[in-house]
């Protein structure tokens, strides 16, 4: 990684707000075929090529509502345009969001021509950044574009690091804690033979209760007793969520063109199903260094695995005491 690319505060209209079975943000893959399209883009107009992305999100609003005023939300649609026959449409269920975001994305390769060289570049991407979808939405306005070069030496990386994590405040940056999907599935089997994964995933976003009973004295325990009820706190600390990491092939590789309506008929092909995991959203001056922001692609050839995924052991070298700022 030669500098850093930073699209500060992208404005983002009618976002796709449902990945797989959760809600609430896109998943982290439309993020990185953002950022690969834009390599794309980047390597034939100036030979540069983005690798990693990091995710900021300063603000969202999901566009839904309360039927009755309380209880679950549904998300708002619409049924336009009219048909042929000038009827509505049918509903076909999406879910959509605004957000504004800030992405931190890792350039590889030579900026030519020292500071008229990274002008360029920003003007260019001023002008290329908003014509390309993100999550499905509409980019409407990018704040600032930043190109900064990363230092080398150890101690000016250390303040660089503060520095530019700093700026992206604020703001709530998402880290992957899968990892503890398996410490919870392994304490569950412990206790239940019989658990399964899916319930360890959902236990992180369950809300549970349990009653204490209210006895007075020579009374039993019976269904009429009264009781107090109080929330059970969570296993983890942090503000955990479950996300979409990624898919997993359910089928053998066909080679190109050898299934019938696919989108490319030049690419190879696998049917696939999203893999969930477990994400923590985490103020980026808690941080330590840029590195623990970037989400890559994984690939495993040989199980099928095709997955997004954060340098964890990095993330969780976090930041515990509060520093004062240093923009």
């Amino acid at each position: 990684m030669s500098s850093l690319i930073i699209l500060r505060h992208v404005q983002v209209e009618n976002a796709n707000a449902i990945a797989g079975f959760t809600y609430g943000f896109p998943g982290i893959s439309n993020f990185l075929g953002y950022t690969h399209a834009l390599s794309r883009k980047l390597q034939a107009s100036h030979g540069l090529t983005l690798d990693g992305c990091g995710v900021i999100c300063h603000h969202h609003q999901v566009q839904c509502y309360q039927p009755d005023g309380r209880g679950d939300h549904v998300f708002a649609q619409s049924r336009n345009p009219l048909t042929k026959e000038g009827e509505t449409s049918p509903i076909i269920e999406e879910g959509r969001m605004q957000l504004t975001v800030s992405l931190v994305l890792e350039c590889n390769g030579l900026i030519a021509n020292g500071d008229f060289g990274i002008a360029g570049l920003k003007r260019h991407l001023e002008l290329l950044c908003p014509t390309m979808r993100l999550a499905g939405g509409t980019i409407t306005a990018i704040r600032q574009v930043d190109i900064v070069a990363m230092p080398e030496a150890p101690d000016e990386l250390a303040r660089f690091n503060r520095r530019q994590l700093r700026r992206l405040l604020p703001g709530f940056t998402l880290l992957d804690r899968t990892h503890l999907l398996a410490e919870r599935f392994g304490t569950m089997q412990a206790e239940n033979p019989e658990a399964e994964l899916l319930d360890a995933w959902l236990d992180f976003v369950a809300l549970k209760a349990a009653a204490e009973p209210i006895l007075v004295e020579g009374e039993e325990l019976n269904e009429s007793t009264k009781a107090n009820w109080r929330y059970l706190s969570k296993h983890y600390g942090g503000w955990l969520v479950p996300i979409t990491s990624g898919y997993r092939a359910i089928s053998p590789l066909y080679q190109a063109g050898e299934v019938a309506n696919s989108r490319d008929n030049q690419t190879p092909f696998a049917f696939t199903e999203s893999v969930y995991g477990i994400g923590e959203w985490c103020s980026p001056h808690r941080l330590k260094s840029i590195e623990q922001l970037f989400w890559r692609y994984h690939y495993q050839e040989q199980d099928g695995w095709y997955l997004c995924k954060n340098n964890s052991q990095l993330a969780e070298d976090i930041e515990d005491q509060e520093e004062d700022f240093d923009y």
